[in-house]
């Protein structure tokens, strides 16, 4: 017990097909998304009609793990959820994807939520609750990397606390992985963590924010992917490889990057490399499909999807 908190480690693991030796860690949140479709994201004090779209299973770190579940990785699962109906169907619709899960349930914890405000060009606006994310402790994060090995994968985001996020980068590095960031929401902390990351995912706001490309690398990060949008995404590393995006008729673009990112480090991660041209092209056909859908998880590829995509060259 931590005060009024008592926190439960639960492991359910999903028995997959053999997809090679090296595993994925995401470290994350998740949450549930409650889509409502309006004429206009609403400006400052404005008072608008929406219509309820869909209930989802999302959060960027369940999307991320998802997508490298789905992308045929043998992908591990850690978050944390409030003991209430919400973490009830997280839990239900989590086992339904191929992850290995271990959650923290939390009691007296509401677990995250979502407003999605979704315009009937695809654009959207976020409001994503964090009590249950925030309050995941070092200790538990850090016991979810139990039975990682060397060159193993450790992905997180911004939702975790500035404790939570350093410790388990710390313990990663410590053992050997491979760590990939994506500061999306951007806290204080960034900063203070970037020496600990391998790769590192931003987008052209995040890039900003962080002093751009070569401020990330002369940080430590070894490669920095800046996602354009609809100009694609371009790589840094040993020089700059710019990859177009594919073409497609936007529905919703919930998802999309956290989409990219994972389809980016699958393609990589499965084919022993670091990040390269031909996952970012990987990536931007599995964002193609997310964006031409509806909803979260629902949108992203299929394992049969993804299967194609990663069959390209």
């Amino acid at each position: 017990t931590r005060g009024a908190v008592r926190y439960v480690l639960h492991q359910m693991t999903f028995v997959a097909g053999d997809s090679g030796p090296m595993r994925a860690f995401v470290i994350g949140n998740v949450a549930l998304d409650e889509t409502i479709e309006v004429a206009d994201l609403p400006a400052p004090g404005a008072s608008i009609h929406g219509r309820a779209a869909l209930r989802d299973l999302g959060g960027k770190g369940a999307n991320q793990a998802v997508v490298l579940g789905r992308g045929g990785v043998r992908c591990l699962f850690g978050a944390a959820v409030g003991d209430d109906l919400r973490g009830d169907d997280i839990r239900a619709r989590l086992l339904r994807e191929p992850l290995d899960l271990r959650l923290a349930v939390m009691a007296g914890v509401a677990s995250d939520f979502s407003i999605v405000l979704r315009t009937q060009s695809g654009e959207n606006a976020n409001i994503t609750t964090t009590e249950s994310a925030g309050g995941l402790p070092p200790d538990l994060a850090i016991q979810m990397l139990d039975g990682a090995e060397r060159c193993d994968l450790l992905v997180v985001q911004g939702n975790l606390s500035g404790p939570t996020t350093l410790g388990v980068l710390e313990r990663a590095k410590a053992m050997g992985l491979r760590t990939a960031l994506n500061p999306s929401p951007m806290g204080a902390f960034m900063g203070d963590v970037l020496r600990l990351v391998d790769m590192a995912f931003v987008n052209e706001g995040e890039a900003q924010a962080l002093g751009g490309p070569d401020a990330l690398m002369a940080k430590g990060v070894g490669q920095v992917v800046l996602t354009l949008g609809p100009a694609g995404a371009r790589l840094y590393g040993n020089g700059v490889v710019h990859v177009p995006a594919h073409t497609c008729r936007v529905v919703d673009t919930t998802g999309a990057g956290d989409c990219f990112m994972a389809t980016t480090l699958a393609s990589a991660h499965l084919r022993g490399t670091g990040l390269d041209a031909r996952a970012l092209g990987h990536a931007a056909r599995a964002a193609a499909i997310a964006v031409s859908r509806p909803g979260t998880a629902k949108a992203f590829p299929t394992v049969t999807e993804m299967a194609a995509i990663m069959a390209q060259t």
